[in-house]
């Protein structure tokens, strides 16, 4: 019995979510032949605080974007 765990961050859709279990689902049938009822996919998802990657978490790398961003176009109008 496969069991598929996928972590992502929170934002995604209910049927974005359902797409990719079932694409999934079939990938797997297909290249392990197991039956269909076998599979299992958990889906957990982490909002910005609770991901991080380097020690940075999420929240902290959008934050230094939005500030690049700000900087970059307060730069070019001057």
């Amino acid at each position: 019995m496969p069991i598929i765990e996928m972590h992502l961050m929170e934002g995604r859709t209910i049927d974005q979510k359902r797409r990719v279990a079932a694409a999934m689902t079939e990938a797997i049938v297909r290249e392990l032949e197991v039956p269909i009822t076998s599979v299992r996919i958990l889906i957990t998802e982490h909002g910005p605080n609770d991901f991080s990657v380097g020690g940075v978490t999420m929240a902290q790398r959008r934050e230094a974007e939005a500030q690049a961003s700000n900087a970059a176009e307060t730069a070019s109008r001057n």
